[in-house]
Formats: structure tokens, C-alpha cells, sequence
């Protein structure tokens, strides 16, 4: 694992905004596994302004989220489908058929996990995949657990969870309790994992996931086992590493 201390989150922006790009210009037809929630918002924001200058072109390019709450109906804007559009997929020229973003309103919600991961599957595996992390130590909405999911699941989420994101809605009582999201398997199985943190509240997790032991209670301190993770945090988010 390599981990890169910065000054700011702009920094941090700056620095995962260059590595995608730079992934996107070498292999104009990358796959990337993509985060939501306050974290990346600096990073897609400088891929936009990198698009618009000519630097990057995103028409070859195919995504996949890690996670959709779950019946939450897709316009509702604490989708994660209205976040990507929102900040992101609507101001770049990717492809709508190459964007993929589980479907929090299917029937057969194990079908969709299946067919999720087989959609992975033929585009060949992701080649960057972007993580933040939860105050827990949740990576996608993969919850500290005895055991963790190795697949796309439907996960029930924590009262934890479900207070650190309940900012996202008018009320808490509109927040949901569970979503789909990609597993640990999926996630570990992406070329380069890069994951983002800022601020001192997610200092405690970032110690948490570099302190040399694998807990499932602590699910990104699995991160620490994958070939080739980035870890770009500011000095906030850095001050408990040993």
C-alpha cells in the first residue's frame, strides 16, 4: 500500500483527478469503478474541467458505481444515480450505455447482483477503482460484520451508516436502511484501488485500515492484502498513523 500524505483536499482532488486521467490517456478504453458521497465530488469536478480542455476523452470509457441504495427510485435526488449524473456522467461525453449503476429498484434483487457482477465480468475487470471510507471503516456499503460479502449483495445497513449519510436527506427518516453494493471480492479484484479521505473525522478509520491487522469488523483494513492500492488522505485524515 502506498499512501500519500497532502496538505488539503484539493490536493487530494488533484492527485486522483491526474491518476484517473492518466489511466483514461494511456488506455482510452479503461474501465472504472466509481464512489460517490462528499469525498470524490473535487476529483470528478477536475475530470470535467480536464474534458472540457481537451485533455481526456471519455467516449470509450466504462464505469461501474459501487453501491445504489436500495428502493430508492432512481430520480430521487439522494439517488446515486441522480449524484452521478448530477455531478459528473452530465457534463462529460461517456457513453450512456457504458454506465453502470445497480439497480435499486429491481425486483429480483439477487438476479441483479448477479447480473451486475457478469456485466464486471465482460468488460474485462476494473481498472481503477475509486473508494472513500465510512467513519466504521465501510468501503461501498460493505458494513463491519463477522463476515463480510464477497459479491455484489443487497447489504443492511448500520445505525452508524445510516447517521453519517442521513446529511444527504431533508430527513433522517427518509434515509435507507440497505443498499446494493459491490463486495469485498469485487472491489480487491480491481488493477489499482485508490482511496480517498479527508478531515479528522475519518482519522480513527484511516489508522484503523493501515495498522498491519485484517478485520472484518473493519472492512477496508482488507486493502492492506491488495497488489497495487493507493491511499491518498490530507493530514487530518493521517494524524492517528503509527
Amino acid at each position: 500500500m502506498k499512501i500519500y500524505i497532502v496538505d488539503s483536499y484539493d490536493k487530494i482532488s488533484e492527485k486522483a483527478a491526474l491518476i484517473v486521467a492518466s489511466r483514461i490517456i494511456a488506455n482510452p478504453k479503461s474501465v472504472l469503478g466509481l464512489a460517490t458521497g462528499s469525498t470524490p465530488i473535487g476529483m470528478y469536478e477536475r475530470l470535467i474541467d480536464m474534458y472540457k480542455r481537451n485533455v481526456i476523452d471519455f467516449s470509450q470509457v466504462t464505469t461501474f458505481n459501487l453501491d445504489e441504495y436500495y428502493k430508492l427510485p432512481k430520480e430521487n435526488e439522494g439517488s446515486y444515480h441522480y449524484y452521478m449524473m448530477q455531478r459528473f456522467f452530465n457534463h462529460i461525453n461517456i457513453s450512456k450505455e457504458n454506465i453502470h449503476i445497480p439497480n435499486g429498484m429491481a425486483d429480483d434483487v439477487e438476479k441483479e447482483c448477479r447480473e451486475y457482477e457478469k456485466k464486471i465480468e465482460k468488460a474485462g475487470g476494473i481498472d481503477i477503482q475509486i473508494l472513500g471510507i465510512g467513519t466504521n471503516g465501510h468501503i461501498g456499503f460493505n458494513e463491519p460484520a463477522e463476515n463480510l460479502n464477497t459479491t455484489t449483495s443487497l447489504i443492511n445497513l448500520t445505525g452508524n451508516t445510516i447517521e453519517d449519510n442521513s446529511r444527504f436527506f431533508e430527513k433522517r427518516e427518509d434515509m435507507p436502511t440497505k443498499a446494493i453494493s459491490m463486495g469485498i471480492a469485487s472491489i480487491m479484484k480491481a488493477k489499482r484501488v485508490v482511496l480517498l479521505a479527508s478531515g479528522e473525522n475519518k482519522a480513527r478509520a484511516i489508522r484503523d485500515m493501515t495498522n498491519g491487522y485484517i478485520n472484518t469488523n473493519h472492512p477496508a483494513s482488507i486493502l492492506q492484502a491488495h497488489r497495487n492500492c493507493i491511499l491518498i488522505i490530507d493530514k487530518d485524515a493521517a494524524k492517528l498513523i503509527e
